[in-house]
């Protein structure tokens, strides 16, 4: 019998394994061979803490700290927003709440050569934006479990949930495992598992973002190029080793599968981004998809079930996981523990499954 029992093996479960170890046993259920595998190793992997819904922001704010502490997960990256004229109202909003300054199509050149003058009407640029090393983050997290004795079990999948007087027996492809509190971090698949376990699904739904990476345009060094969104994120392009993965940033329902790039939509992509720059495709080197899954306000749900306390939903992340995980997974901890947050009360609530009634 484990203390915390977590189903889901990604940055979510594994951030609160780290924390949880603090407290207690830790034993964590995933059913990929390797962590990680589905939406947290398919990340665009980036830190800029003023993107997303204003519980996001402040969760993501509240990251900076262990980011900053953290040796070698951030390197600076910075970001641009471009738009056409008819995008102004967009490419307005984003500039205000991103806190970006607005900057000249000569300016926006000088940093990303490759603008299309004849398409490109606005620019703004920021710097307070960082990649992410998602596997260094990711493994560090699972040290420190490990170093208090957490158990990481990969190729157990669930297949059956059962509650009984001590706690939770949960039946995987690896054998059974039993545990006090229950902690769903399973991502896509969070409202399967709340319902083999006899807890009401809350609504969430997983929205496949499909990826390509395709050479630097034009032969150019873009190791030091920003991330580049198009203005209401109708696509974003990324220099990733050498090579730019471009995002069609598509958020189509699915079910929850390991989920694969839909060509048709890909290409729309690609001709959006092709539309703003003066390179053309040429070839794609690969491509792929993950799943971005968010709740029906989506707004991460952080807390114990409002009918259940011994079933706690760790869910919901979206495309923002890795930027919230250190304040996400302390929260979580807190909460288990007993102990007073230091995040604000409003947070909490916000966060908190009992808001979907």
């Amino acid at each position: 019998m484990t203390d915390f029992l977590i189903i889901g093996g990604g940055i979510a479960g594994i951030s609160a394994a780290a924390r949880l170890s603090e407290l207690g046993s830790v034993t964590v259920l995933e059913a990929e061979a390797a962590l990680a595998h589905h939406a947290s190793g398919r990340s665009a992997a980036l830190y800029e803490p003023r993107y997303g819904a204003p519980a996001v922001v402040e969760l993501s704010l509240a990251s900076e700290d262990h980011f900053r502490a953290a040796e070698n997960v951030l390197s600076p990256r910075g970001l641009m927003i471009v738009a056409k004229p008819d995008q102004k109202d967009d490419f307005d909003a984003e500039v205000r709440d991103m806190q970006m300054t607005r900057c000249t199509l000569d300016e926006a050149r000088a940093i990303i050569p490759i603008l299309n003058p004849d398409t490109v009407a606005m620019a703004a640029y920021a710097d307070h934006a960082w990649d992410i090393d998602t596997d260094l983050l990711l493994q560090g997290f699972a040290r420190e479990a490990k170093s208090r004795g957490a158990q990481i079990v990969t190729g157990a999948r669930v297949t059956a949930i059962a509650k009984g007087g001590d706690g939770w027996t949960v039946t995987t492809a690896a054998g059974e495992f039993t545990g006090a509190l229950l902690i769903n971090a399973a991502g896509a698949w969070v409202d399967e598992v709340a319902a083999m376990a006899g807890i009401r699904p809350l609504g969430f739904t997983p929205n496949r973002r499909s990826m390509a990476r395709i050479p630097a345009p034009g032969g150019h060094d873009i190791s030091r190029w920003p991330m580049l969104f198009g203005a209401g994120e109708a696509w974003y392009a990324k220099p990733d080793a050498g090579a730019l993965i471009v995002s069609p940033a598509e958020e189509d329902p699915q079910v929850p599968h390991d989920a694969w790039a839909d060509d048709m939509v890909l290409a729309e992509g690609l001709a959006r981004y092709e539309e703003m720059v003066t390179e053309p495709v040429t070839r794609l080197m690969s491509n792929w998809a993950g799943l971005r899954t968010f709740s029906p306000d989506r707004v991460l749900v952080i807390g114990r079930d409002a009918r259940d306390p011994a079933f706690f939903w760790l869910a919901g992340q979206g495309g923002y996981g890795f930027q919230t995980c250190p304040a996400a997974s302390r929260l979580a901890a807190d909460l288990i523990g007993g102990r007073p947050s230091l995040l604000s009360g409003s947070l909490t609530r916000a966060l908190d499954p009992a808001r979907f009634g």
